[in-house]
Order: C-alpha cells, then structure tokens, then sequence
C-alpha cells in the first residue's frame, strides 16, 4: 500500500494548495456558480480523503496488501489483544499524525458548528421580541429599521428578515429580488455548503489555498442567490435592489447566512456584464469532474 500512500500524500497536498488556490482564482465559476460549488465541495472531500487515507494506508501496511484487508488484521490482532506485527515507529508516528489531522478538522468543523447554531439561536430570539412577523411571507419578519436590511437566518426555524426601510425604499421588482435571493439561499441550504469550508481554512490557515476557499466558495452562493434572483424578477430589479440595499446592514454574519448587501460591488459588476452559462458540455465535464475527484482516493483506498 505505500506506493498508494504516497499518490494519496501528493493529491492531498496539491488540492489543498495549487489546485485550490488556482480555483479560487478562476473567472469561470462566474459563468457557473452551481458547478464550481459541486467542484469545490469535491476539492474539499476528496483532500481530506486524501491527506487522510494517506497516512492510513501507509501506517497498516505492513498489515495487509489493501486498506480493508490490513484493518481486518488489526481488529483481528486486536480482539486477541496481540501487538501487531510489523508496526514500527514510522507507522505509528502517520497513524498518530493521520488521528490528529482528523481531531482537529472535526474538532473546528464541530465548533464551528455550535458556535453558528448558538449565535443563531440568540438571533433568532432577538427576532421573534423585536420583529413582526410578514403576513405577505410565512416565516417573514419585519424588523423596525429605517435603512434598507434584508438577510437570512438558516436552520430548521429559518428565518427570512427585511426593515421597513426595505419595504419603504424598494419597488416591487427590487422586493421580489431581494426575497427570492433570500429564498434560493434558505432552499438550497447554502449555510451548509459554506460551514465546512470554514472548517477547511481554519484547520490549516496558513496553507493560502485552504485560506481563500472559504472567500471563494461565499462569493459562490451569493452568485448562485443571484442568478436565481434574477431569473425571477429580472436584471433591472436586481441591480436595484443592490444599489438601494448595499451597504446598510451590520447584522451578525456569525448568526446570518449572509446579508443582501454582502460584496455588492462585484456582484453589480458581473450583473453588467451578464455572462453567458457555459454550454452543455461544459457544465458536464465541471460536474463530471467533481465525480472523479471524489471517485479517486475513495477508489485509491478500497482497492490499494
């Protein structure tokens, strides 16, 4: 298993690093937001896929001729409380490596994950004492703010809110923008697609790959938000909507999925230039690929 070790070793480092930080830089993924998402949700998988299984198979290799055979042997030699043969110091030292790296990528990913749910859940207290719910939307609120504010808090009790400065400063048009950009991110759980990329730049912040993945994959969803936006109320409602709501929130991004407001100078500017989506092979060969990568070390650590 060392020559798959070693394969495992070198994707890992290269997702982690090359790979994502060229992703990160790409001008494709605005023509396709859904599929750079299903492609950095595979970058993400499939590197600590990798980074992980690497040190596994090299650690049980002296115990089988593939992973499932030589943890087989282990749970065997275990039962019968016997050493193992063959695991030496190096082997010890990547099992010991491969347990830590995981600790601290669940370890970030699980308190991250409760830090978000607790702040959420505050918020979401704050919301049902101080705003009003929408009879216009189920789960709406109305939050008395003069400037124009609209975000949304994710969760099992999501919440969807705008201020009567919202309300008052924006056409119908720009209100079903902003409302079904606020809906797309609700539906499509995008505060599930970021989280673990935070937990991906957080567990090794000093890989720049790592890092700007989590900037990347947040411009994503807002782009993806947009476009479902804007194929329901139009481009002139949307960019609308932007320039009157941009700039006036201040809400916690802790507790919120995002704000309607969040980078909208680069959002108006892909909105002009209106991008073409890829063709139908194009958009198949990011999805096909997304597979693939996911499908290798899975694969790699089956059958090696």
């Amino acid at each position: 298993m060392i020559p798959a070790s070693v394969a495992l070793l070198a994707l890992g480092v290269l997702l982690a690093e090359p790979v994502s930080r060229a992703l990160a830089a790409a001008r494709w993924p605005n023509r396709d937001p859904t599929g750079a998402l299903l492609l950095w949700q595979a970058v993400g998988l499939a590197g600590g896929l990798a980074l992980l299984g690497a040190g596994l198979t090299f650690g049980l290799a002296p115990l089988g001729d593939s992973l499932p055979a030589a943890v087989g042997a282990l749970a065997g030699q275990a039962s019968r409380r016997e050493w193992p043969p063959g695991l030496g110091a190096w082997q010890l030292l990547a099992l010991a490596a491969t347990l830590a790296l995981a600790a601290r990528l669940l370890g970030v990913l699980g308190l991250a994950t409760a830090r978000t749910l607790r702040a959420r859940r505050r918020h979401r207290d704050l919301l049902d004492v101080l705003a009003t719910p929408w009879p216009a939307m189920a789960g709406a609120r109305v939050l008395a703010h003069p400037l124009p504010v609209a975000y949304c808090l994710p969760g099992l009790r999501s919440r969807l809110v705008v201020s009567e400065g919202a309300l008052a400063a924006l056409s119908a048009g720009e209100l079903a923008a902003v409302l079904a950009h606020e809906r797309a991110h609700l539906r499509e759980r995008h505060d599930l697609v970021v989280l673990p990329f935070v937990a991906w730049g957080a567990t090794a912040p000093w890989v720049p790959g790592m890092a700007r993945a989590q900037l990347a994959v947040a411009a994503l969803v807002e782009m993806r938000a947009d476009d479902v936006a804007r194929a329901s109320a139009g481009q002139l409602a949307l960019a609308g909507a932007l320039r009157r709501v941009g700039g006036a929130s201040g809400v916690s991004e802790r507790a919120t999925l995002t704000s309607f407001s969040a980078a909208v100078g680069g959002r108006l500017d892909r909105l002009g230039q209106c991008p073409d989506r890829p063709s139908r092979t194009a958009r198949a060969a990011t999805r096909l690929a997304a597979l693939a990568l996911v499908a290798v070390p899975t694969l790699a650590l089956l059958l090696n």
